[in-house]
């Protein structure tokens, strides 16, 4: 689903067939999870194609090398450009990209000096759905930031995210929610997490979570309309008690909460902040001069 026989990546330096592509047995990103990738998506909009803060996402991308260690050379816009020429060549105008830094041959515990870059583009539809999801409060944690670097996607970190995600699948529910060390919401195997309480939002703060791209533009479109917004910990019972919830990611977008194990949010979800800013976020991925916002932003100051 992924690629086909004609599908291109960029590998090392040059564009050839993705079936073309392999990777050394003895890579240390096999072996020991050690590597680092990017989720980006790139939009069809009245202006033609768009990679959605891409400078952004790379940054990230780099930062996750130089924390562990990982020789990488490339700048952001030297990558952006690569990959508008890969979405090109595959002929995509709306797709998910995925930028991956893996590392070579090394069976030692000291991160390998050989690097390859590999930058992939498939069509994608919204990773979670469209439907209000069903969540499982997980019995795995979110990774404790004193064991690793939590804000740096490295592959091997995405092993608890499996583990959740089967585990909520397998009990019949559609996601999972991880709660940190402490024992507050985190967030969900793939995605951040707002909660809607007495007319304002709550989001809980960096340090013990993914410092999501989409969760830093819901923050912002926040801003800008006047909805009420907070960084603050909370706990999984105070979160049964809210009355609307959603999910931010990449991948995701913005996708809204049914339930959390047996709590129904009351909310409707159509009256919610999230099924407002799912819109708003749609219209600012793909560039356009919404009047949304300016009326989202009056209703809620006459609603005050």
């Amino acid at each position: 689903m992924y690629y086909n026989e004609e599908s291109v990546i960029y590998y090392n330096g040059k564009f050839i067939k993705a079936k073309e592509a392999s990777e050394n047995p003895y890579s240390q990103s096999l072996h020991y999870g050690n590597g680092v990738f990017e989720g980006i998506r790139a939009y069809n909009t009245p202006n033609g194609t768009r990679i959605f803060k891409s400078e952004e996402h790379y940054k990230r991308l780099k930062y996750g090398a130089e924390v562990m260690g990982i020789q990488f050379n490339y700048t952001a816009d030297e990558l952006t450009k690569l990959t508008y020429e890969l979405l090109e060549r595959n002929g995509l105008k709306d797709a998910y990209i995925r930028p991956l830094i893996t590392t070579g041959a090394n069976m030692s515990l000291l991160t390998s000096n050989e690097t390859n870059l590999i930058i992939q583009c498939w069509e994608w539809g919204k990773y979670m759905g469209d439907k209000l999801l069903r969540v499982k409060t997980s019995s795995f944690q979110r990774p404790n930031p004193k064991s690793c670097f939590v804000e740096a996607k490295v592959t091997g970190h995405y092993i608890n995210s499996i583990l959740s995600t089967n585990e909520a699948k397998n009990n019949g529910y559609d996601e999972a929610l991880l709660l940190d060390m402490n024992g507050n919401v985190a967030e969900c195997s793939g995605a951040n997490i707002f909660m809607q309480k007495g007319g304002k939002l709550y989001t809980p703060p960096r340090g013990h979570i993914m410092a999501g791209i989409t969760r830093a533009t819901v923050i912002d479109l926040c801003k800008e309309t006047g909805i009420s917004i907070e960084e603050k910990h909370f706990t999984l019972e105070e979160l049964k008690n809210a009355d609307a919830c959603f999910f931010t990611g990449t991948a995701a977008e913005v996708v809204g909460l049914q339930s959390l194990d047996d709590y129904k949010f009351p909310l409707d979800w159509e009256k919610s902040y999230g099924y407002q800013l799912m819109k708003l976020y749609k219209d600012e991925v793909l560039g356009l001069m919404s009047k949304k916002k300016s009326e989202l932003s009056n209703e809620i100051k006459q609603a005050q």
